[in-house]
């Protein structure tokens, strides 16, 4: 991490907020995981004397990515589960995310509910986000991928959904500034519609508010959101490799590159733009639970993942299918800089909930 998170703090030793908060907060539960821990089968035991007589005991929301690939395994072949796989396809899959999710689904014998976003709505609200200039661009992916897997889950009276959210890749917690917004902001997107979007396709876009899906679905309906790879051994690469050699599924150069615009967002657009650096708390995860050595992660952060040539490639391509020119992108580009700050929202409800999670020890990443 450098001085692009304004939060980072050093103490008397030099070392950062996010190293202690990894040493006070998470190392313990990450060591015990590495393990394997009796919580798992706990769990496990918890779906499956819940979901009795049912066709499926939970849904995973699948991208084709590691995390969730990886979930999806643990869900099947440690916890014996039946889950049901959902794919949210947004309109900017990767040929290798379509593949992989393929291989999973065929190698594990699971069912997999795919639902199309209506492009046009997507498209519409991408680039009012654009226009709006702010870090946040992958909120737009985001509230559809999460708000979809969430309204599923409550029509068809599913209690659980496993997520591949994990300490192991994802322990330093993005600063907000770099495009980290806590949640799906339904004032937010509101606000940021109402001022540069067409007015014609917002209510087709599909959102569930955070107030909506933390207390009303999680605490009056009792969803479960469960987090198995916190509690068995998950170790990037040995996760990689055993998904390649069981189903032939193929790793991705970094982390989010199943997602083409989230690729081009993460890898051009917020580092050339606004000069955050994502792999920045990236690596300092891997680096935390020693996956990777600083000094290789400082020279790998010295340029980007993809080249150049390629970057430009992408610049071109995410202009003509937002039915853009490259210049009109550019100037989106070019524009004035804002953050969320800048438009109605409920920032400071969020901001309170997430502390109350971190009071009770229900979220230990460092949240700024």
């Amino acid at each position: 991490m450098d001085t692009s998170d304004p939060n980072l703090s050093l103490d008397a030793s030099g070392v950062c907020n996010h190293c202690r908060n990894f040493d006070t907060r998470i190392a313990p539960t990450w060591e015990a995981s590495q393990s394997g821990t009796p919580q798992l089968s706990e769990v496990s035991a918890q779906i499956l004397s819940s979901s009795k007589d049912r066709e499926f005991d939970c849904i995973i929301g699948i991208s084709g990515g590691l995390d969730s690939s990886y979930a999806a395994f643990v869900a099947k072949e440690k916890m014996n589960l039946r889950p049901l796989l959902v794919h949210v396809d947004a309109g900017w899959n990767t040929n290798q995310a379509v593949s992989n999710i393929a291989k999973i689904v065929d190698g594990l014998g699971l069912d997999l509910y795919t639902e199309v976003v209506n492009w046009e709505a997507v498209k519409k609200m991408q680039v009012a986000f654009l226009r709006s200039g702010i870090p946040d661009q992958d909120l737009v992916q985001d509230a559809a991928f999460f708000s979809i897997l969430y309204r599923f889950a409550r029509k068809h009276k599913i209690k659980h959904v496993i997520t591949g959210s994990n300490y192991s890749t994802e322990c330093c917690r993005e600063p907000e500034e770099w495009g980290g917004y806590l949640g799906i902001d339904k004032t937010l997107f509101n606000d940021i519609w109402r001022r540069y979007g067409d007015g014609g396709q917002g209510s087709q876009f599909p959102i569930i508010d955070i107030l909506v899906y933390k207390l009303w679905y999680q605490k009056i309906l009792n969803m479960k959101i469960h987090h198995p790879l916190n509690l068995v051994p998950y170790i990037k690469l040995v996760a990689e490799r055993k998904l390649a050699k069981e189903f032939g599924w193929e790793p991705f150069q970094h982390k989010h590159h199943e997602s083409r615009f989230t690729r081009f967002y993460e890898d051009y657009w917020l580092p050339r733009r606004f000069g955050y650096d994502k792999r920045r708390a990236h690596f300092s995860s891997l680096i935390l639970t020693q996956q990777m050595s600083r000094d290789v992660a400082l020279e790998r952060i010295l340029k980007p993942e993809m080249g150049d040539h390629f970057l430009r490639q992408e610049f071109a391509y995410v202009a003509s299918k937002l039915d853009m020119s490259i210049a009109e992108l550019q100037s989106l580009f070019d524009g004035p800089k804002k953050t969320y700050r800048d438009f109605d929202n409920k920032r400071n409800i969020i901001k309170l909930g997430a502390r109350l999670l971190s009071s009770l020890g229900l979220e230990r990443r460092h949240l700024k």
